[in-house]
């Protein structure tokens, strides 16, 4: 008898939508979204992040100015309340799907670590 991964996939899925690490998260994303003032800071910091990580992904180099643009909205981001929670509940999210994808890797990384115990076969 096979065993249908999509459909635990969806259950999964389900899950993770009623956690509180995800309500948590849709509230502080509700909470900056619903306040000009956080949604402007919020978006002009992940515009800067977003720019940086492709200069950094096709080789350009960053330059002097942009790092220090970058500094002072990450401060701006720190300092705002809403958005700091925001960001907390994004990092408590993100080392809850580390932890499943840790849960999932792990018949493979069984089975690939027997194969290194035993060594190659001739």
């Amino acid at each position: 008898m096979s065993v249908n991964l999509y459909d635990h996939a969806n259950e999964l899925e389900r899950a993770i939508r009623q956690s509180e690490e995800f309500t948590q998260l849709q509230s502080m994303y509700d909470a900056v979204n619903n306040d000009e003032s956080a949604r402007g800071i919020f978006e002009n910091f992940r515009d800067i992040q977003l720019g940086l990580q492709q200069k950094q992904m096709n080789g350009e180099e960053i330059t002097e100015a942009e790092i220090e643009q970058a500094q002072k909205t990450a401060q701006l981001v720190q300092q705002h309340e809403v958005i700091s929670k925001l960001m907390e509940s994004e990092q408590r999210m993100s080392m809850l799907i580390q932890e499943l994808n840790k849960v999932i890797m792990k018949p493979l990384e069984e089975l690939y670590g027997s194969m290194e115990k035993e060594g190659p076969t001739q």
